[in-house]
């Protein structure tokens, strides 16, 4: 291992391109602890030290790197860019010109990301000023605080007006501007997917301080098994996220004119896990509606408050997690249909002379690949939610309250740790250096 690091910095490109992502990691993490102007910051620490940051937006928190407690000027982090990316997937099966412009290849794919960014912008123009009429009416659920029992109305900006509260709103767009940049930069001139380093960056930091959680509340037998736990998810993650299912295709020989072409065998790659995180990602997301909403109600909506602070709020509660299992089912098997499409894949094999054994070409490759993809599919979802619910029944078992990172984090970072990794080993075996994964 240790000659395998030396490896990855003999190599003048790889060294350079590595530095250059930690450089800007280390910018987006210093961004995460710079407060904005006119916010009562010595208040907010003090919440932070009475309250455990489990609010209706710890998950969002979870993607900042706490610069949601933090009041940062990355306060949005990349939430609005990945928000608008989904948004922008969705409609692209709806919207014939989106349609239009995924199937241009590059060129198409430059106007589908000016698009993004754009509203992007617009997601986080929107976020930030919500989040500012918040800190100013008091709400602390809207910013991972409500499990404190706060005192009502509790003004967060001082002297509030209009200019001071344009200015935090144009502090944070601008922020989550930048982080985008940031990511953008890291995805052209460093290693790995920009976006996904910083989830990751922002995923690791929040790691020791959720471990003294479970460390303090609970004892040090309970502590240890939960690291035990930790590293089984760990084990599996890494075993379900290589897993693929081949299916083989064969091509047809076919000669152009003195020369003979195809002939060769090949294969369809479909992954166990074919949606990867997201719909962790969109159930959560799902689950953190009603919550903000009975935030924002306040004593208007009594009831209801109480009602979604028991079953959507406290991710302890069966309900909670019932509901959370459904979610990831479903969107596994929504996003998955999205990112996969049978008619397409066999209409390519059938143009370029393909079949695969014992299927005829056409709508019975369409059917014979929908009925594999479906079957690897509820596996998949199923691994996905075990793997998000296993710490909740840990800690529900256990009674912690502190809620960790959970199985969302290990998620996160182990397939982004897997995918940079692969393709620092691409950079090693060109240059016939021995890589980390073989």
């Amino acid at each position: 291992m240790l000659s395998r690091l030396r490896n990855m910095f003999r190599v003048p490109d790889l060294r350079s391109k590595i530095l250059f992502t930690l450089l800007i990691v280390g910018v987006y993490r210093v961004g995460a602890h710079l407060p904005v102007p006119y916010v009562d910051f010595s208040a907010i620490k003090d919440l932070q030290d009475t309250a455990n940051n489990s609010g209706v937006v710890g998950f969002l928190d979870l993607f900042s790197g706490g610069a949601i407690t933090n009041v940062a000027i990355f306060f949005l982090g990349i939430m609005p860019y990945i928000t608008a990316s989904i948004i922008m997937q969705l409609l692209g099966v709806v919207i014939p010109k989106l349609e239009e412009w995924q199937k241009e290849g590059q060129t198409g794919q430059k106007k589908i990301t000016q698009w993004t960014r754009y509203l992007t912008i617009a997601l986080a123009l929107v976020q930030s000023t919500g989040f500012v009429f918040a800190l100013h009416e008091g709400k602390g659920g809207l910013i991972g605080l409500s499990a404190a029992r706060l005192p009502q109305n509790v003004d967060f900006i001082p002297g509030f007006s209009a200019p001071r509260a344009a200015l935090i709103v144009l502090t944070w767009t601008a922020g989550t501007a930048l982080v985008m940049w940031l990511g953008e930069l890291i995805t052209q001139r460093g290693i790995g997917n920009g976006m996904s380093i910083l989830i990751f960056a922002s995923v690791v930091s929040r790691l020791p301080a959720q471990g003294g959680a479970i460390w303090s509340e609970g004892s040090k037998f309970q502590f240890f098994t939960i690291i035990a736990i930790g590293i089984l998810m760990i084990v599996a993650i890494v075993f379900v996220e290589s897993g693929q299912r081949r299916i083989p295709v064969q091509f047809a020989k076919r000669v152009v004119g003195r020369r003979m072409y195809g002939g060769q065998s090949t294969y369809i790659p479909l992954k166990v896990n074919q949606s990867g995180v997201i719909p962790v990602i969109f159930a959560s997301s799902i689950l953190s509606f009603p919550a903000l909403i009975a935030s924002a109600l306040g004593n208007n909506g009594h009831g209801i408050q109480q009602w979604i602070n028991d079953n959507l709020v406290t991710r302890q509660s069966w309900f909670y997690m019932a509901f959370y299992t459904i979610l990831i089912i479903f969107f596994a098997y929504f996003y998955t249909a999205i990112a996969f499409n049978p008619q397409q894949q066999a209409d390519i094999i059938r143009k370029q002379g393909g079949f695969i054994p014992g299927v005829r070409p056409g709508p019975q490759t369409e059917r014979y690949l929908a009925k594999v993809l479906n079957r690897i599919t509820l596996p998949g979802s199923l691994f996905l939610a075990t793997i998000a619910l296993a710490p909740l029944l840990v800690f529900a078992l256990w009674d912690i309250r502190q809620f960790p990172f959970g199985g969302t984090a290990l998620l996160i970072t182990v397939g982004v740790a897997l995918e940079t990794m692969k393709q620092i080993d691409s950079q090693l075996m060109m240059r016939n250096y021995e890589g980390f994964l073989t």
